[in-house]
């Protein structure tokens, strides 16, 4: 049997940790924050379809990138709300990169991938292709 110290304020420390520490946000090595967004996948009839919630990170500041059968959305963001009233002021910030890849299925059109980012959240369309139009017949001489 092994004997510990009652420690009355223990699960009081690792709430008030959980709750001091913003949604979504995770601490890297050296001090550097970054984030991993919500992704929600789908496949409709014609298409994939891959829904990221980025909220505060600008369009300019998202990548969505196609290389040897995988798609990688990345980006930063960089977000600063200052309030100032006669008796507070008060500043929040939040920062961090963000990369998410995904295997691509063989039936993609990855010439037709479209992305479009509006308030907070990305979609990207990734269209299918008619498994007819990938078969070639060969002729043999």
């Amino acid at each position: 049997m092994y004997l510990t110290a009652f420690d009355p304020y223990r699960d009081f420390r690792a709430l008030e940790k959980r709750m001091m520490q913003p949604f979504n946000v995770k601490e890297k090595e050296g001090g550097i924050s970054s984030f991993t967004p919500s992704v929600n996948t789908r496949e409709g009839e014609f298409a994939y379809h891959v829904d990221v919630d980025l909220p505060g990170v600008k369009k300019e500041d998202i990548k969505v990138d196609v290389k040897d059968g995988a798609i990688t959305i990345s980006g930063e963001r960089n977000f600063k709300e200052e309030v100032k009233e006669e008796d507070y002021y008060k500043v929040e910030t939040s920062f961090g990169k963000f990369s998410r890849s995904f295997s691509l299925p063989d039936d993609v059109d990855t010439e037709n991938i479209t992305a479009t980012a509006e308030n907070g959240v990305l979609e990207v369309v990734i269209p299918k292709v008619d498994a007819s139009v990938k078969t070639k017949s060969i002729e043999v001489k």
